[in-house]
C-alpha cells in the first residue's frame, strides 16, 4: 500500500495496470479508473482505486 494519497493518471495506469499513458486516460474516461479534478489536475484516489481492485465488479460473459 502506498503512502500517497493521490496519484497521476498515467502513473495509475502504469503502476496498477500497464497502461501507456493514452491508455491511462482512456480509461479514466470510462470510468475504469476512479478520478477526481482538482483545479485543472485529474489525479487518481489511491484508497478508491485499491478498493476498486478488492472487490472487482462481475462482468456478463460475452
Amino acid at each position: 500500500m502506498s503512502d500517497e494519497l493521490t496519484i497521476s493518471v498515467p502513473e495509475a495506469g502504469k503502476r496498477y495496470f500497464g497502461l501507456c499513458r493514452n491508455s491511462a486516460y482512456a480509461a479514466a474516461e470510462r470510468g475504469d479508473i476512479p478520478t477526481i479534478k482538482i483545479g485543472r489536475l485529474l489525479k487518481v484516489p489511491v484508497k478508491a482505486l485499491e478498493q476498486m481492485l478488492e472487490s472487482p465488479r462481475k462482468t456478463e460473459a460475452a
